[in-house]
């Protein structure tokens, strides 16, 4: 693409995304109004007056044998945005002062504009500049990817026998509801959404009118997703939503304050409430609405574990940082001095460790979110205080000798993320084998693992076998059937003979049944169910069956399991106690002075 000339003053103003919903709800501002006035952008040069949908530009400025030339990635992707040549300088605005309304900017959210620079001559290209429309991509082959074992269970693409289950994947990239399209359909552009997926699935139960507007916030991890995908395939559409998304999510889906509890700080907003439009509350999850309640972050919604991988193969530190966060997050939000509790007791909120309710302690996501948050920030700053937090995590939430059918684990409705926590003990028995600590607490996990996979194998069925238990018997439940594919296949690991073979063959029928049910669904192309085949699953093709992990020394035992009791509880219950104390002391001080008295 040329250069095409102009004069002086120059102006390039990109007010809305130029698409066919520009206008769309997703747009509106504290005051619940659209503000865009203009579809697309407009130049301005001279008498010229030109409007048109979506800009790229780069602008160069030449005075003689002199040339400056600016350029931003994403221009119009991250509207509203503007750049303008005068006589000696160009000026980009990447908060334009000719948008109709503030830049609304909210407290912990920050924004990071990537833009290039050319002084004199780009030796790169003949129009200057120009290769940042679509810069060069290096890469090394997939199947050195996934030979080198950096990444777990990593099979290349094209030898993957389960072509059923990398079609459910594919469809994030291929066909009429691939994420880059769905992007048009509530346009989720501009600087705020942009990188972000929209939540479809949230939109199933709504009657005809405008899309019901719903933000993903990297549920389950989709940065993680694409990045696995990318390095089984090769195919760069997987690394640009793999970038767009990592970028969103540290700038916007982040929390980066600490104005707010230490329970809120520096954690991950949750996507949009269920089933409810987003409103006038961006990604802050809580819309102002009748059935919604309100809230903040929690550990229930946290996935550092892709940024981290995309700072590994991008270099961008922000990630890396926002990775860590995430995981110091983690601690804070368990630390009882934190809390307006602390001056009567000090010890772990269980926030942590909860899941569903203040007073569930057990396997759940809340406490598996936290474990693999805290891995990601041990591998990213080597820093011993997160991986002993893990483990007494681990030791909260799951005991080897625990009463299982006491857990109510078949309650699905209210239970179904303990094999989101199994899926962690399994993680972290990877990772401490990479680090060669076969220790104590891997023999805890390891055996917590084998004890929780033997009930299944016993009790655990596809969810939609028994759709009367749902409230709402969707795709989503097909598509978590994964996890206990993968929950077996990890069991498999630490396992040997009839057992083992008993494992990789529920492993084998969870993986299939998961497939085939999610493959026969007309909803098999909605945002949730797609995210987990992406995320879940790869054990199935890139697990060796023969491989076994070593096995801790023998121990004598693992003692009793000691049950724990949040701090909110523990405080209260101290606070009577003081309560009544008090009160017995003034009756008797009353009973005193009245003898003294009479």
């Amino acid at each position: 693409m040329g250069h095409e000339p102009f004069d002086t003053p120059f102006e390039l103003y990109q007010e809305s995304s130029g698409g066919n919903h520009w206008s769309s709800a997703n747009h509106r501002n504290r005051d619940g109004v659209v503000p865009h006035r203009l579809q697309g952008y407009r130049v301005r040069s001279g008498a010229l007056d030109r409007r048109g949908r979506r800009a790229s530009p780069v602008v160069s400025l030449t005075r003689g044998h002199r040339s400056i030339a600016v350029a931003t990635a994403d221009f119009w992707q991250n509207f509203p945005k503007a750049i303008e040549a005068r006589d000696d300088r160009i000026t980009l605005q990447l908060w334009p002062r000719q948008y109709p309304d503030v830049h609304e900017l909210q407290g912990g959210e920050q924004k990071t504009h990537t833009f290039f620079v050319a002084f004199g001559r780009d030796r790169v290209t003949g129009v200057p500049l120009d290769w940042c429309r679509s810069p060069l991509l290096a890469r090394a082959d997939p199947s050195w990817y996934c030979a080198s074992g950096a990444v777990s269970y990593l099979t290349p693409t094209a030898n993957d026998p389960d072509r059923e289950y990398v079609a459910l994947a594919q469809t994030a990239v291929d066909g009429p509801d691939a994420f880059e399209r769905k992007r048009e359909v509530i346009d989720e552009y501009g600087w705020r959404h942009f990188g972000d997926i929209y939540a479809d699935h949230e939109a199933v139960f709504q009657s005809a009118g405008a899309p019901l507007i719903s933000h993903y916030n990297n549920q389950y991890d989709g940065v993680a997703g694409f990045a696995t995908r990318f390095l089984r395939s090769g195919d760069p559409r997987w690394w640009t939503l793999m970038d767009d998304l990592a970028s969103h999510v540290a700038d916007i889906d982040a929390y980066h304050t600490n104005g707010d509890k230490a329970a809120y700080n520096h954690g991950l907003f949750w996507h949009t409430y269920h089933y409810v439009d987003a409103g006038t509350s961006g990604h802050r999850s809580y819309p102002k609405h009748p059935k919604v309640g309100g809230g903040g972050p929690s550990a229930e919604h946290n996935y550092p574990a892709g940024l981290l991988l995309h700072y590994f193969l991008t270099g961008n530190p922000i990630s890396r940082e926002t990775a860590i966060e995430l995981a110091q997050w983690v601690i804070d939000m368990d630390d009882g001095g934190q809390t307006i509790f602390r001056w009567i007791d000090r010890g772990a909120t269980g926030l942590a460790s909860m899941t569903g309710s203040p007073l569930y302690h057990g396997p759940g996501r809340g406490a598996a979110n936290s474990i693999v948050a805290l891995m990601t920030g041990h591998r990213a700053s080597g820093e011993a205080r997160f991986l002993l937090k893990a483990e007494s995590l681990i030791h909260r939430c799951v005991h080897p000798n625990d009463d299982v059918a006491e857990r109510h684990l078949l309650d699905a409705e209210r239970r179904w993320f303990y094999t989101v926590f199994l899926q962690a003990l399994g993680k972290y028995l990877d990772y401490k084998a990479e680090l060669g600590a076969i220790d104590g607490a891997y023999a805890y996990a390891r055996a917590s693992l084998l004890h929780y996979a033997a009930w299944m194998v016993d009790h655990e069925y596809p969810y939609l076998d028994r759709p009367e238990i749902l409230e709402y018997p969707t795709e989503t439940w097909a598509a978590q059937d994964m996890r206990k594919s993968d929950v077996f296949a990890f069991a498999a690991k630490h396992s040997s003979g009839d057992t083992r073979a008993r494992f990789l063959e529920r492993a084998d029928y969870f993986f299939q049944a998961s497939v085939s049910t999610l493959s026969g669904m007309p909803t098999r192309t909605l945002t949730r169910p797609v995210v987990l085949m992406l995320t879940n699953g790869l054990m199935h093709a890139g697990c060796s069956r023969t491989s076994e992990m070593p096995a801790p020394p023998l121990t004598d035992g693992f003692g009793t399991r000691r049950s724990f009791v949040p701090q909110k509880v523990r405080a209260l219950k101290h606070a009577r106690i003081i309560a009544a104390a008090l009160t017995v002391i003034a009756i008797a001080g009353a009973a005193g002075l009245f003898y003294l008295l009479s």
